[in-house]
């Protein structure tokens, strides 16, 4: 039971940095010009975003797709720019940590 408890403190303690990272990113592309985690502003939330896409076996790949190309009409008519120059690696992260608020 003890070793249980352990390993729950630390992996949530593992979490944390990686959220940070991932809104750290966010802010570092300008996503949160846009985009909130738990709100609309000018584009969905990031829950929302996570809401639509849950279940979805190509969801990262959309996701990613849509970041990299931007977009019009899924959430209105307001477009969202392209960011064609977030590099692979930190799409990735943002991409998992966007999916990851699923509820």
């Amino acid at each position: 039971m003890k070793i249980s408890y352990l390993s729950a403190i630390v992996l949530a303690l593992l979490m944390v940095p990686a959220a940070r990272a991932s809104e750290d990113l966010a802010k570092k592309y300008n996503c949160l010009a846009c985009h909130q985690v738990d709100k609309k502003v000018i584009g969905p939330s990031y829950q929302e975003v996570a809401a639509k896409y849950k279940g979805q076996a190509d969801a990262a790949t959309t996701v990613a797709a849509k970041i990299k190309a931007g977009g019009v009409g899924v959430w209105g008519q307001i477009p969202m720019p392209p960011n064609p120059t977030v590099p692979d690696a930190d799409l990735q992260v943002l991409v998992t940590w966007i999916l990851g608020m699923a509820k």
